[in-house]
């Protein structure tokens, strides 16, 4: 009899912790509370209208195919990747507009247009430093097993450069505004910042290299949305003979003399298992596995969003991703990290699901899908309906101010942080686990294997690497190599590059 998995959570770490553990010859059964998988990755359907509630932007579309091509195949394979240009249209409120293309060389003959010869140098520069960053830290701290200070140092010299190269000391804004003298373009590399849900007041300057990512390496669209990855991974996963349960919640852990043994279901079934990957947010480990030693102590969570589906009226020639800046951009930073409050002046994301993904809508409209920023949810105060009701009230005016809707256009769902809290346990509504908000941030983020509980490792967004969709493939492929290292079903001394058993 192989030896036996169970993955809980089928988002997309832990579709890929599946996948893997399946072409290492592992017999896997992967079990979602949920009646659909996808996790974060959701999908609604409205008057008959399926449309994406969740990631709409797809980066390092490469990084899957650690994944995918020991099963025999790859991403590309599996769906239709979407190059936009223009990709993104930022609204500035003096009225000026820039267009971000797929390509950075078309992109920074935009910004010289837009904002003057200038600005497409410091951009120019400033995607040169980070690209530098981009190609250090990769490597050191997302491609590889969880990063510790101590391993670091005992590179000596060597570690202390690698440290120095990924400029940790200084805040993320600090950096943008040293390199980069328009205030417009500031503020669109601040933005990054919030990519993983992070203060660009406070975070590293290494989050800058999330720039080079979507600028340099490209942001693509999914033909059919989101959910058309979703189902590639578990079409795949089927293939590699991954059992999918949907509609099943799991509610213990469990272990014998300290070792994982399995997993208890609703309703009492037990699944036993030598290996259990835990998929879900990090937070919501505690009440599965009461003995674990992790979280040690809890992180300040990144952020939260308000997110809504706009029923627009359709328009000709829509960008895919439109970014509508405040008056004073830096002010929802302070409201959210300062003040713990929605912002009172919001930046306004919408991505057009029809040109941006395929997706079709209905006869007259199409759908949008619109986000803004939110501290991740602390009580019922925080998810006040009244002041929600407001606030997408407002968003209406401004989203039509703006002629990207009509004035009777409305919300056909939204979801506020709290429910977001809800929908996801232990995440407190964050979007991307905790915060990078700190130096030592990234080696406290949760490792992919639990030391003191033999037998159960961490894939999601909220573990090690970090949030996003190719961050979250990559920590599922991480766990399940952790999972094959400890099984012995990779060579020790080459622990990310086991034996593959085709599936």
């Amino acid at each position: 009899m192989r030896d036996h998995a169970v993955v809980v959570g089928a988002g997309v770490a832990g579709l890929s912790a599946a996948i893997r553990l399946a072409t290492l010859g592992m017999s896997v059964d992967l079990v979602e509370a949920a009646a659909t998988p996808g996790g974060k990755a959701g999908v609604v359907v409205l008057d008959g209208v399926a449309v994406d509630t969740g990631p709409s932007v797809l980066t390092l579309p490469d990084a899957f195919d650690g994944v995918l091509l020991p099963a025999g195949t790859r991403l590309r394979e599996e769906v239709r990747l979407r190059r936009h240009s223009p990709a993104f249209r930022y609204r500035y409120p003096d009225g000026s507009v820039l267009d971000v293309h797929h390509d950075v060389e078309e992109t920074l003959a935009s910004v010289g247009r837009s904002f003057g010869p200038g600005a497409a140098r410091d951009l120019e520069d400033y995607l040169a430093a980070v690209a530098r960053i981009w190609e250090i830290a990769a490597p050191a701290f997302i491609e590889g097993p969880a990063p510790t200070v101590s391993a670091v140092l005992s590179r000596g010299w060597t570690g202390l450069r690698l440290l120095a190269g990924v400029d940790p000391l200084r805040a993320m804004q600090r950096a943008v505004n040293r390199q980069v003298r328009d205030e417009r373009l500031r503020w669109l590399l601040w933005r990054y910042a919030t990519y993983n849900g992070s203060d660009v007041r406070r975070a590293p300057a290494t989050l800058g290299c999330i720039a080079h990512v979507e600028l340099a390496l490209g942001g693509f669209g999914v033909e059919g949305g989101m959910a058309s990855l979703v189902d590639a991974l578990v079409r795949v996963a089927t293939r590699c003979g991954v059992q999918v349960h949907c509609g099943r919640a799991v509610t213990r852990i469990l272990s014998r003399g300290g070792v994982v043994a399995g997993v208890e279901l609703v309703g009492g079934t037990v699944l036993p298992a030598l290996v259990v990957v835990f998929a879900g947010d990090v937070g919501a480990l505690s009440s599965l596995a009461p003995g674990t030693a992790w979280p040690r102590r809890r992180q300040a969570a990144s952020m939260s969003a308000w997110t809504g589906i706009l029923r627009a009226a359709r328009q000709a020639d829509r960008v895919p991703h439109e970014v509508l800046f405040p008056q004073q951009y830096q002010r929802e930073f302070e409201d959210i990290f300062d003040h713990d409050r929605p912002p009172v002046d919001p930046t306004i994301y919408v991505c057009a699901q029809e040109p941006c993904h395929g997706r079709r809508g209905w006869p007259q409209h199409e759908p949008l899908f619109v986000m803004t920023n939110a501290p991740a949810w602390r009580g019922a105060s925080a998810d006040d309906s009244d002041a929600w009701t407001v606030h997408a009230e407002s968003l209406v005016d401004r989203i039509a101010a703006h002629g990207l809707s009509e004035p009777g256009d409305r919300f056909a769902w939204t979801r506020t942080p709290a429910q977001l809290a809800a929908a996801y346990p232990g995440s407190d509504g964050a979007l991307y686990g905790p915060a990078s908000n700190t130096l030592s941030a990234a080696f406290r983020r949760a490792p992919n294997r639990i030391v003191s509980q033999p037998g159960l490792y961490l894939a999601s967004g909220s573990a090690h690497p970090g949030g996003g969709l190719p961050l979250a493939a990559m920590s599922g492929l991480q766990a399940a190599l952790c999972a094959a290292e400890d099984l012995g079903l990779a060579d020790p001394a080459h622990p990310f590059f086991p034996q593959v058993a085709t599936c």
